[in-house]
């Protein structure tokens, strides 16, 4: 079956490497999600990658800290390196090519972020990881994803999640919760619906970026979405 996206911007959170542990990296998510991956650019798909780092460092209340703002979002920042540094090994272990991007510059760890490098990694079938959010403080990494999906001209971002899409309340808390299978950037504005931050979300509406949430954790999801299957909510 043909994919029907052919280059795609895959948006984890950092939580999501933790699997059941508390804090860190849980070794078969990693796996899993190296091997989701893997299965898609088999297919031919060209896949770029934005990873959180709330399971290394979570920005703290400033109050109970005292590490000011910006300060911790630059922390922040590398944990999501050491994140795109675990999945990139994880990747190359079955075979697939990587590049690790960074923007912030660490030259001994990862390139430079640079948009026509990137997109030439792209066209070449290597895996795309996009580290240290968008290199600002005050920016989530949600933000960071719709930018650099917007810059590379993705067809789509996959957020992955641990819920199998969008829900009028939190599935996690209200089993009464139903799930969304279509929605427009509008009804997610009118209602409320927390799928990204705001400054993400606009960024994909004013661009026309078509946001899919889908359950990451689910083996084989992951190409099930890139085959146009009805996986998770589909905003556009």
């Amino acid at each position: 079956m043909l994919p029907k996206y052919s280059r795609v911007l895959l948006k984890l959170s950092g939580e999501s490497l933790m699997g059941d542990r508390s804090f860190g990296l849980d070794p078969k998510m990693l796996e899993q999600y190296a091997t989701d991956i893997k299965a898609i650019t088999d297919l031919g798909v060209q896949v770029a990658v934005v990873i959180g780092g709330g399971n290394i460092y979570r920005g703290m209340n400033e109050a109970e800290t005292g590490i000011e703002r910006a300060q911790g979002d630059y922390m922040g920042m590398l944990a999501t390196v050491i994140n795109g540094m675990a999945l990139q090994a994880s990747l190359e272990k079955i075979g697939v090519k990587t590049r690790l991007q960074s923007a912030i510059k660490m030259e001994q760890v990862a390139e430079p972020y640079i948009r026509r490098r990137a997109m030439r990694h792209l066209e070449k079938g290597r895996v795309v990881i996009f580290g240290a959010g968008t290199g600002n403080p005050y920016f989530t990494t949600d933000t960071a994803g719709s930018l650099r999906a917007v810059e590379i001209n993705a067809d789509v971002i996959l957020k992955g999640t641990r819920v199998d899409g969008i829900y009028n309340a939190d599935p996690e808390k209200d089993p009464t919760a139903t799930r969304y299978e279509k929605l427009t950037f509008g009804e997610v504005i009118s209602q409320n619906l927390k799928v990204m931050d705001m400054t993400a979300f606009t960024l994909c509406q004013e661009n026309k970026l078509p946001i899919i949430v889908f359950d990451m954790n689910t083996p084989g999801n992951l190409q099930k979405v890139v085959e146009g299957k009805t996986i998770g909510t589909l905003v556009s």
